[in-house]
């Protein structure tokens, strides 16, 4: 099989290149009397080497070029809306897992704008790679359900067994659903979901997922077995699989860290997060954050996570260059705030109420809880669309 180089390719190719004949011709001249690095016989000065531009790695055949080595995020700053998304109205969609349907929320209003019926036990709602669709997880109705971002209509339902949770591969290539139940990871076609490879699993209950910053692997949690996989993403493959390291372990979001460097798990039932080394895939460290750990979020300028703990009514917030929590804000009411997501400005956080019947508006700045909105029965992987990013890897809005 022959591959195709990419632009990415021939420009990293041609900057080594350049890096090495630049070191050469330096290193001839040193040779020829000139001051080397660190002489200073006849300048006076240290003349230091031109350090080479950092080099992205190579990504997955046909994923987008990372815009920024040192921050996979960089694509969602606020206001970088793709021409795909700038004119959808702002919404939040709430899947009802109890209720069969989907609650429209309008984010100036905070008021419930329309609600939508959807299949069987509908989990989340997910953004589809091309950003031009949110597809409804009926899990137990074993349908996907198409919503238009644009009008806010739903299509007709697509047949999908045991859908709990979707992603895309970083190309685009196939979609991924996580069929928990099934023990299965599927492959499947982007637009149509017919299916393209079946992953059978050891572990029980996969439900979450992140991808590397190069795309070529993703780490996947298992709830009811308290294991992770690390996948390969060409081959469609389990590669590795470890039990976590505490009993009754439950965990839930899977997130990668700004730098790629870091894999974040939150444990619903170990009430923290995981740290793990993706690359080595060795034992990871259990960082404590609060009861009921579930859902992992970014802020827009990639300094911030927000861990919401579902079982305390909390949200802590770890800093990563500070490589620590900084703060812990409470509901005032109280609560069990689940999943969700970040506002296309970055200023609030949004998050089901799985328990209570209700959603959470978050003040990123403050903490401070802006709206508590009555919604269907258990609440659970509401999306907030559209959102910053030039392409989405699933689950209630993950982009790059």
């Amino acid at each position: 099989m022959h591959r195709r180089i990419t632009p990415l390719r021939l420009t990293r190719r041609a900057g080594t290149l350049a890096t090495g004949a630049l070191l050469a011709l330096i290193a001839g001249c040193a040779g020829e009397g000139s001051p080397t690095a660190g002489d200073t016989r006849r300048t006076g000065a240290a003349v230091p080497l031109v350090a080479p531009e950092p080099v992205v790695p190579a990504g997955l055949p046909g994923m987008p070029p990372v815009l920024d080595p040192k921050d996979i995020y960089a694509a969602d700053r606020p206001g970088l809306l793709s021409p795909v998304v700038r004119n959808y109205p702002s919404r939040v969609y709430v899947p009802n897992t109890n209720s069969n349907t989907v609650s429209v929320i309008d984010p100036k209003s905070y008021e419930v704008v329309e609600t939508i019926p959807v299949g069987v036990q509908p989990q989340h709602v997910v953004p589809s790679w091309d950003l031009k669709t949110l597809w409804v997880n009926n899990n137990r109705g074993h349908t996907l359900t198409p919503i238009n971002p644009a009008t806010g209509a739903a299509g007709d339902p697509v047949e999908v067994h045991d859908p709990y949770n979707l992603y895309f591969t970083p190309n685009g290539k196939y979609a991924v659903v996580m069929a928990s139940l099934d023990r299965e990871l599927v492959f499947r076609d982007p637009h149509t979901m017919n299916r393209v490879k079946t992953t059978p699993v050891s572990c029980f209950g996969v439900n979450h997922a992140d991808f590397s910053a190069d795309g070529r692997y993703f780490i996947v949690s298992c709830e009811f077995s308290g294991e992770l996989l690390k996948v390969d993403t060409e081959r469609m493959e389990v590669v590795a699989q470890q039990k976590l390291p505490f009993e009754g372990a439950m965990p839930q979001d899977v997130k990668i860290s700004p730098d790629g460097g870091t894999f974040y798990i939150a444990d619903m039932m170990a009430h923290g997060v995981w740290v793990l080394d993706g690359e080595k895939f060795t034992t990871p460290k259990l960082l404590p954050t609060g009861e009921g750990a579930h859902g992992l979020y970014i802020s827009r300028d990639s300094r911030e996570m927000y861990i919401p703990n579902r079982g305390e009514g909390s949200i802590s917030v770890f800093d990563f260059a500070k490589n620590g929590l900084t703060k812990k804000w409470w509901l005032p009411d109280g609560g069990s705030p689940d999943m969700g997501g970040v506002s296309a400005d970055g200023k609030v956080l949004w998050l089901s109420g799985r328990y209570d019947d209700e959603v959470y508006a978050i003040d990123t700045r403050s903490g401070k809880q802006l709206a508590r909105i009555p919604v269907g029965g258990g609440p659970h992987g509401l999306a907030v669309y559209p959102q910053p990013g030039r392409y989405s890897l699933g689950h209630t809005g993950v982009f790059r």
